[in-house]
């Protein structure tokens, strides 16, 4: 397809994984079952918290938007890399490498915007207990997902249409697992200055905000445990929120593991190795950190398990 002198690609091509060889099974079968429990663990905690009427609380109903980001997230990039494994690189079109690019960073910056909505909430609960039941009522919790929904559906929204505008002539080949921001822009044949400065100004109140107000909380929040006169009332304290710190510790981590390290083709395999952390890992991790870590979802689940018994 030709446009203004260029020849538009319509198909592009995703390398995925090299040298797998004689992993490639093994690789293929992990991925799989990976996939597998982190779809069945998200459900699971998505199931407990509907089902469980002590569980009807703002900190939980943040939780199962978590969860139900981490399955979309995962089932957008775990099938096709099945394919890409399995036929050592796929054929998409350009259209959904697009599609698949939208849908991913939506669900990366609506993660990112949950994740600040629950340390809010964590300091809330820590810092003003008595005023938390008042504040952060239903009303708030549920304003508080609709808004991060919402800005997070206007941000890509603006992001793809102003991709669209640009003349993608190629090269066809990407060298990653899915369709990502930086190695889509290279593909293009136009100035591509606008979308990036675009990106750059919604990394602020994507990025810069919650990482601002999520280390903030958690300051505030030390302080407040560290005033707290017994060992004792510390450690119950903290592990009201030691699950959301360490799901936000991996999250966050590897995340600025990828946006820190240098993008050149000797560090490509180690960008691989991380994008696979937080696309495919982190969902299995989350929902069995706080399975493992909240004694209110440990009694839950214990409490079920006692009725089936």
């Amino acid at each position: 397809m030709k446009k203004d002198n260029y020849t538009m690609i319509t198909k592009i091509f995703l390398l995925g994984f090299e040298n797998l060889h004689s992993l490639k099974y093994l690789f293929l079968i992990g991925i799989f079952l990976v996939y597998c429990l982190a779809v069945s663990g998200n459900v699971f905690i998505i199931t407990l918290v509907s089902t469980c009427k002590k569980l009807h609380r703002p900190m939980y109903i943040f939780l199962t938007q978590l969860s139900f980001l981490d399955i979309l997230l995962i089932t957008i990039i775990v099938p096709n890399m099945l394919h890409i494994i399995l036929n050592k690189g796929i054929s998409i079109s350009f259209v959904g490498c697009i599609t698949q690019f939208c849908f991913f960073a939506g669900s990366e910056m609506a993660e990112c915007l949950l994740l600040t909505v629950m340390s809010y909430d964590r300091y809330l609960a820590i810092c003003s207990p008595l005023r938390y039941t008042s504040i952060m009522d239903f009303a708030l919790c549920t304003k508080l997902v609709v808004l991060s929904w919402s800005f997070t559906f206007v941000m890509i929204l603006i992001i793809a249409l102003t991709m669209c505008t640009l003349q993608f002539c190629g090269p066809h080949v990407i060298n990653h697992f899915f369709c990502d921001f930086a190695p889509l822009l290279e593909l293009s044949c136009t100035d591509t200055s606008v979308v990036q400065m675009e990106v750059f100004f919604m990394s602020v109140p994507v990025l810069g905000l919650p990482v601002t107000v999520i280390i903030i909380s958690y300051v505030y929040i030390i302080i407040t445990i560290l005033k707290i006169p017994t060992i004792t009332g510390r450690q119950k304290t903290f592990s009201t929120c030691s699950s959301h710190l360490s799901v936000v510790s991996i999250y966050y981590g590897t995340l600025i593991g990828i946006y820190l390290l240098p993008h050149e083709k000797s560090s490509m395999a180690t960008n691989k190795a991380l994008s696979l952390m937080y696309t495919v890992v982190t969902p299995l991790l989350n929902p069995i950190i706080y399975s493992l870590r909240n004694k209110d979802i440990k009694v839950a689940i214990l409490k079920i398990t006692n009725k089936m018994n």
